[in-house]
Order: C-alpha cells, then structure tokens, then sequence
C-alpha cells in the first residue's frame, strides 16, 4: 500500500488536518462496496454539483441519504428478500445487494436535496462561501493619507 508522507506540507499551511487522511482514503479506494452501485459526479452550475447514482430496482424507502462530519453516506438495503429465497432462479443476474457509498464533502458544501427518478438518484449540492470568507479589499494607508488625517482633525478641534 503506497503512504504518502505530508509533514513538509503542514509547516507552511494550516487546517489541512483532514487531507491525509482524504489522500490514504482516496489511494485505497472503495474496496468495500466493489464498485457498486456505479455513480457520477458533474458540475451542475457555477458552485453547484450533482450525484447520481444508479440504483435500479430500489424504491425510496429502501434508501438512506445521510451527511455526518463532512461525509455523504448513501445506503441501500433491499427490502423483501423472502420473496426472492420462494422464487426459481433459472439466471439470476440482477443484483438487489446492500451497498453503501461513501463522498468526501469539501468545506462549506452542503446537500440541498435529492431526487429519484427512472432508476437513478440525483443529489444536488451546493457549495457557499460564508462572507467573513470571501475576499475584501484592504485600504493601504500612505503617510501622506495619513498627514492630512491628522491636519483634518486639528482643524475641526480648533
């Protein structure tokens, strides 16, 4: 298994706690649900981003969307299994397998809602950049700026 070692990175930056453990996550793969159910991710818009996933033969009930500490879970568990063990299978290759998908979610995106429809559900987020956050503009002061600050207050005083 490959390590990649960040420690010359946190001496110049700070808050990047998570993303060691992002890397290991992401050069590990998925191996837990196989590939299962398959998924894309696109831009949807200037900050905005979609989920699908292809998830056949589930109903709504019978999925899970949940979004714990930065992380977007979405389960499936089918239910109605007995009917399945009554049945005769000549071939069986529709898979009506649990899975579970797990999305690392960056700072500040959040899930705004979810839809499912023909087989596939969409997740819509949205990433927004609280304002103490975004970029402002700092004055720089001269010191002629200044001299003339200070003039304007002795003239008012007198």
């Amino acid at each position: 298994m490959t390590t990649i070692d960040l420690t010359p990175l946190y001496r110049s930056t700070i808050g990047f706690d998570r993303m060691a453990s992002l890397l290991d996550s992401a050069l590990r793969g998925d191996q837990s649900s196989g590939g299962y159910p398959p998924y894309n991710i696109e831009v949807t818009g200037e900050n905005q981003y979609g989920i699908t996933l292809a998830v056949a033969g589930f109903e709504e009930a019978e999925l899970d969307i949940q979004v714990e500490n930065g992380t977007l879970s979405v389960r499936g568990k089918k239910a109605g299994s007995q009917d399945n063990d009554q049945r005769r299978f000549l071939h069986q290759g529709i898979a009506y397998r649990s899975f579970e998908r797990k999305f690392n979610l960056a700072d500040h995106v959040e899930v705004r809602g979810a839809e499912l429809r023909n087989g596939l559900l969409t997740i819509s987020l949205v990433k927004e950049v609280p304002e103490a956050m975004k970029p402002k503009s700092i004055a720089i002061n001269t010191g002629a700026n200044t001299l003339e600050h200070k003039k304007d207050e002795k003239s008012k005083a007198a």
